[in-house]
């Protein structure tokens, strides 16, 4: 059996053993061509200007969550979000005037908003952890999927889905 990593070579008691390995030979010609790389980190943002935002975005939420549940947006479906007597954050999925389902959010538990190009969405979709957890081990509690980023001077005017 031939070890791993170097070159080997025979000890005296015909033992392998590893000899390193020479250095790669340098070469004018790159097999790999050199190439700018951008790399795209997230923008954070506090809960309240998140929140505040969002309610004028409403229709534009494809899809809201914990690491337990999702609500998925649908032509027929329609978000409503609004905070209740105790001021805690409600993200609502409607049929007419059916509820189909909810997520309270416990404003307390969260530290920040982190905004970011959802990797698994189309174009121009963005994702939004509400980040939580302790200092050390910061997660996300709740993500909220839109189909823009976050522009607070984008107005929409109201308009029925088609």
């Amino acid at each position: 059996m031939r070890p791993r990593g170097g070159n080997p070579s025979w000890s005296q008691g015909g033992a392998p053993t590893l000899a390193p390995s020479p250095p790669p030979r340098r070469s004018s010609a790159r097999y790999i061509p050199s190439m700018s790389v951008t790399v795209e980190t997230g923008t954070t943002l506090a809960f309240d200007r998140f929140w505040r935002w969002l309610k004028r975005h409403a229709n534009c939420i494809l899809r809201a969550g914990t690491s337990d549940a999702y609500l998925y947006d649908h032509e027929d479906l329609h978000w409503h979000l609004e905070e209740d007597e105790d001021r805690t954050p409600t993200i609502q999925v409607l049929r007419g005037k059916q509820l189909l389902g909810e997520i309270l959010i416990e404003a307390r538990e969260v530290m920040f908003v982190q905004a970011m190009p959802d990797p698994d969405g189309d174009q121009g979709q963005f994702l939004f952890e509400l980040v939580g957890g302790s200092g050390e081990e910061p997660y996300a509690v709740y993500h909220v999927v839109v189909a823009h980023g976050f522009d607070e001077e984008a107005q929409h005017r109201p308009q029925l889905k088609q």
